[in-house]
């Protein structure tokens, strides 16, 4: 039987590739909203069709939302925000070693889902649901 790679030890040796680096680092706070989009439908038993209906999309809409390739508008984030109570906080700042990069304090419920250092820049994105819609939209 043969052994299983992780898909760290993968995307570790992918990132290798130029091309794939790049295009990794461009889709960075796309996958961190696919990956906050995801894990709403799943805690909360919802399928696609339903979140579309919540937003006031179709279907179609959410799917990309969820597959991660293009980057949402602020005013996606600020419907997903509104209608669902998820809550970004998105970091841009130059890059640093990672030993002297001020850490991300996070509020709780939150936690970070990307963290992407290009072209001189860092990119950490965090995702969770917010307690009060109100807050939520006062801090994106």
């Amino acid at each position: 039987m043969r052994k299983l790679i992780a898909w760290r030890d993968v995307l570790r040796r992918d990132l290798d590739n130029p091309a794939f680096r790049a295009e990794w680092e461009r889709t960075a706070l796309a996958r961190a909203v696919a990956i906050a989009m995801v894990g709403y439908r799943i805690k909360h038993s919802l399928t696609q069709t339903q979140v579309a209906r919540r937003l006031g999309l179709r279907q179609p809409h959410v799917a990309r939302l969820e597959i991660g390739e293009h980057t949402p508008s602020l005013d996606m984030l600020r419907r997903l925000s509104r209608r669902l109570g998820l809550r970004f906080i998105i970091d841009v700042a130059p890059a640093r070693g990672r030993s002297t990069v001020r850490a991300l304090k996070l509020p709780a419920g939150m936690r970070l889902v990307g963290d992407v250092a290009t072209n001189g820049s860092r990119v950490r994105v965090a995702a969770g649901e917010g307690r009060a819609r109100e807050r939520t939209q006062q801090h994106l």
